[in-house]
């Protein structure tokens, strides 16, 4: 495994690190013994670093994460989310009193005394400008109960804005070869800062293993499902912000990058790790196989310059102009 700074929070994470929506719920059906064999396993091939938030199956992959890490506290950092339980759009939300018990929530869930990096679950902008929220994180961290705190946004301009704080140790952004923006400002910035970045979705949903054909089906409960068009909550958490049948159109186009590689899999995250202001990616999983497949990008082949150049021109030819919603 490899390891890499989390900004200048102080902690090495390693560049394969993993999310648990999945094996919390909104994704299919689960088994929490498969979930716990494959965080196990994960564990064991040295990852020290999990993504959740508080409503990922209602505080379930919080629960799984602590049967998960049990003994294991000093070794393996947590970070987790919150906002989303609430209405995100009401100031209460945000109020001390309120984080504080989503806070000490997340904390019994987890089994822990604090909280490695608690993050803000992609807010309304405003609610950013406002500011408030980062003075009750302040408090929250000087009373011992979260380590550092950071910000999973929907788009650039909310990074941006975010960095603005010199406390925000960490970004959590959408980024892959669908989604290729934050490359340009946001990246640079970040360093600058001395703020990691998380990248989640970096498979854009599954697009990018290139297993998905035109004429999969997803079950009910599934949000691949019910939020391809935004029904649920921000469109490009899903399908990278394209759609299914746009995103598997283009997913075909760039099979090639798994030429001369074990998958697209392990091609897709390879490219994301070969941004050096990159801290980890957080892909999802729910068994073992996807944990090793996954963590087979570690020792993936580079792109050449030339595969590279490819793959900026497809984006601004083809992708750029179809994703939808704000990013």
């Amino acid at each position: 495994m490899n390891y890499r700074k989390l900004g200048n929070t102080g902690i090495s994470v390693s560049e394969v690190s993993f999310g648990t929506w999945a094996i919390g719920g909104s994704w299919g059906r689960t088994n929490d013994q498969e979930s716990l064999k494959a965080l196990d396993y994960a564990i064991g091939q040295g990852v020290n670093f999990f993504d959740t938030a508080d409503v990922y199956g209602d505080g379930h992959s919080e629960e799984l994460l602590a049967k998960a890490t049990k003994g294991k506290e000093d070794q393996v950092y947590i970070a987790t989310k919150f906002c989303r339980a609430g209405d995100i759009h009401s100031k209460e939300t945000y109020s001390y009193e309120t984080v504080r018990s989503y806070c000490e929530a997340s904390l019994k869930r987890l089994g822990r005394e604090a909280i490695d990096l608690y993050q803000i679950h992609c807010p309304p902008i405003e609610i950013l400008q406002n500011g408030q929220v980062f003075e009750v994180l302040d408090k929250l961290q000087q009373e011992g109960k979260i380590r550092h705190y950071g910000v999973s946004v929907e788009t650039v301009e909310e990074g941006l804005l975010c960095l603005q704080n010199p406390n925000v140790k960490a970004l959590q952004v959408i980024f892959n070869m669908f989604r290729q923006k934050p490359i340009e400002k946001l990246f640079p910035e970040a360093k600058k800062n001395g703020v990691g970045i998380l990248v989640r979705l970096p498979l854009a949903s599954g697009l990018l293993t290139g297993k998905f054909t035109k004429g999969h089906t997803f079950e009910a409960e599934d949000h691949h499902n019910f939020n391809e068009n935004g029904a649920a909550f921000n469109v490009g958490e899903t399908f990278a912000g394209l759609g299914f049948a746009k995103g598997v159109e283009l997913s075909e186009q760039l099979a090639w990058i798994a030429e001369g590689r074990h998958s697209m899999t392990t091609a897709a995250l390879r490219w994301i790790l070969d941004q050096d202001e990159i801290s980890c990616v957080i892909p999802g999983f729910k068994n073992e196989r996807q944990i090793t497949e996954n963590l087979r990008a570690i020792e993936e082949k580079s792109f050449s310059p030339e595969e590279l150049q490819r793959i900026v021109q497809f984006y601004e030819e083809k992708v750029k102009g179809a994703i939808r919603g704000p990013y």
